[in-house]
């Protein structure tokens, strides 16, 4: 069969890659010069399936006015005149019930899982390699609620059989050695050792290369104008450089999925999110994560990926402005000097 791929992020090429070794013949479509250059680009490169929740969940409303208020927020919304902002907020807001945070959760759980174990696989059979580690995610309280509000999370992990670990200060320094300056800080934390990290762009451009080598074609610097379609159904994109055709077509494009879609009359509750990071050079190796760090008070992740430490956080509603606000960074900066003060310096 013929496929056609719209978007070269992580999930077109993974796409791509497994589509190829199933014998299909697969063109995948990029508007940039080269693969994961946008949203799969610098991520905070967690592998956490212990970690997925949905954001809408009880008691979340409220807690978005507080972030909305701290000074390190992890929450920024730019008021704008976007319908399609307020009504995936008015969604969002429906799902903030008990009920529905279980089922969602347990949904993404099992789903994550999975993925997890396919990407070992994956890792097995290719020999890829991307900075990957696989030491687990200690998720970090600094209040006693906090450390209390994950009973409800525990218990979903529990019940689908994914191994976690409620540690106190001593419990968590054991895997965290360079955290003991910092100890103080923090109440208790929840390890999830099956959890891992990597580097998101290392990965899908070396997983690229593999694709081509059976048989893929990347055309990089195409802009995709729309899908088109008829009774019959799609057979056609049309791009900036002429109509693409094939027997079925996959759209990967991230949160400009729900633009192109929306003129074949299907909705996706999809809008964009625009996150931060930076990536610090290790100084001292000693004194640097060894795993993944989530604060769960300031909602960033603190990941070591080689000899770099990248730092990744904040959630911003601002539609599709990809301007950068010097106050994120300094968030960043701020939560990793907070935790690791002499693992890395931000200065570089």
């Amino acid at each position: 069969m013929k496929i056609a791929i719209l978007g070269s992020g992580v999930i077109g090429t993974t796409v791509a890659y497994y589509l190829a070794t199933a014998g299909h013949e697969v063109t995948v479509l990029e508007r940039q010069p080269g693969p994961a250059l946008e949203t799969s680009h610098a991520n905070a490169g967690e592998v956490s399936p212990g970690y997925s929740a949905p954001w809408a969940g009880p008691g979340v409303p409220l807690k978005a006015i507080r972030w909305l208020l701290m000074h390190h927020r992890p929450l920024v919304i730019k008021p704008m005149l976007d319908a399609a902002m307020w009504r995936w907020g008015a969604a969002m807001l429906r799902n903030c019930t008990e009920a529905r945070y279980r089922i969602n959760k347990a949904r993404m759980v099992r789903l994550a899982e999975y993925s997890r174990d396919c990407l070992g696989q994956l890792r097995a059979e290719t020999g890829i390699r991307y900075d990957e580690r696989a030491r687990g995610t200690l998720q970090l309280f600094r209040t006693q609620k906090q450390l209390d509000d994950t009973a409800k999370d525990i218990e979903i992990l529990a019940q689908y059989g994914v191994p976690y670990q409620l540690l106190d200060r001593e419990g968590y320094l054991q895997y965290e050695p360079a955290l003991t300056e910092v100890g103080h800080k923090f109440v208790g934390a929840l390890r999830l050792p099956g959890d891992e990290t990597g580097d998101c762009f290392k990965f899908t451009t070396a997983l690229a290369k593999l694709a081509e080598s059976l048989g893929v074609t990347f055309r990089f610097g195409v802009h995709i104008r729309r899908i088109e379609a008829d009774a019959s159904g799609i057979s056609t994109v049309e791009t900036d450089q002429g109509p693409v055709h094939a027997d079925r077509f996959l759209v990967a494009l991230g949160s400009y999925s729900t633009a192109m879609l929306k003129p074949l009359g299907i909705r996706i509750p999809v809008y964009p999110v625009k996150g931060f990071s930076i990536t610090v050079p290790i100084t001292d190796a000693g004194m640097a994560p060894e795993s993944t760090i989530m604060d769960e008070t300031h909602k960033v992740a603190v990941t070591r990926l080689g000899e770099r430490i990248r730092v990744g956080g904040t959630a911003q509603l601002s539609g599709f402005d990809l301007k950068l606000d010097d106050a994120r960074r300094r968030t960043l900066e701020f939560v990793v000097t907070d935790l690791f003060p002499r693992g890395g310096d931000v200065a570089r």
